[in-house]
């Protein structure tokens, strides 16, 4: 599947303010954002980077500022940036009741395709995903990877210009984590532009050509993974024990080289200040 890229940049945000009340969500963030790249927001929760995404995919008005996506402003032309865009949230949008394939059958119907051009989309969809075997399933019934492979699956039943990701490998395993990206990847290969929001360095680094980290509402740094990363400077090594229940045993073991962080959602746990040097010691 190959994306014709829009002419230009794919996104323009320039002074973005949402404010609710006294309280500002995003604080005059701008960004751009090419054609056919993936963009990465990076941030903790509560940085803004979802409430960006609903501007942008037009389910929140600006306070001030100006937001455009694929050429139409978020505000002025709210249904034609709608018909150029995709957007996978958080929560699988997905009826449990359904099959695998009905759920993305009825997106495709509610997308405008007929009953038999629905039908084979969904059966390619099904095949690239790897849930083939599957599609007969109830989706109430998948775990949680495929999950959020089916829900991504959804969001290409009519490919879009713009594909928006916010946090989708969150709550995921690391096996699933992987097979995520692998999808992401492949999307980039075909020239779709992508926009993915994470709090993970690691996942931004790994499928982000560009990154704006946001907190509180503005941005505090912009520019390429490896750039980002030499201005923060130091390295660390992260490890994930063969056995998660081990995790706080590989913790302790770390322990007595340096200062570890533990994240318990994916298992690995992080020694800082361990460049290469020291794997001997690690292992």
């Amino acid at each position: 599947m190959t994306v014709a890229a829009p002419d230009g940049g794919a996104i323009e945000v320039r002074d973005l303010v949402v404010a609710f009340g006294e309280q500002r969500a995003l604080d005059g963030v701008s960004l751009s954002v090419r054609a056919g790249e993936v963009f990465g927001l990076l941030g903790p929760n509560g940085a803004g980077k979802t409430t960006m995404i609903n501007v942008l995919a037009t389910l929140l008005s600006p306070t001030a500022g100006s937001a455009s996506v694929a050429g139409h402003d978020v505000v002025e032309e709210a249904a034609a940036v709608r018909s150029a865009i995709s957007l996978t949230g958080q929560f699988a949008a997905l009826d449990d009741m359904l099959t695998g394939e009905e759920n993305l059958v009825l997106f495709g119907r509610l997308r405008g395709l007929s009953k038999s051009a629905a039908g084979s989309r969904a059966a390619a969809l099904l095949e690239r995903f790897s849930l083939t075997e599957a599609g007969g399933k109830a989706a109430g019934k998948y775990s949680g990877g495929m999950r959020r492979r089916l829900d991504l699956a959804a969001s290409l039943v009519v490919p879009p210009r713009v594909l928006f990701l916010d946090e989708p490998t969150t709550g995921l395993d690391p096996r699933s984590r992987n097979e995520l990206w692998d999808v992401v990847r492949e999307l980039r290969a075909d020239g779709m532009t992508i926009v993915l929001t994470t709090q993970y360095l690691e996942e931004a680094d790994q499928l982000a050509e560009r990154i704006v980290v946001i907190d509180a509402g503005a941005t505090v740094a912009e520019g390429t993974p490896d750039a980002l990363k030499a201005q923060v400077g130091g390295q660390a090594c992260v490890v994930t024990p063969a056995d998660r229940a081990r995790v706080a045993d590989l913790a302790t073991a770390l322990g007595d080289l340096g200062a570890v962080h533990v994240d318990s959602e994916s298992g690995e746990v992080t020694l800082a200040d361990c460049g290469p040097e020291r794997l001997s010691e690690v292992i």
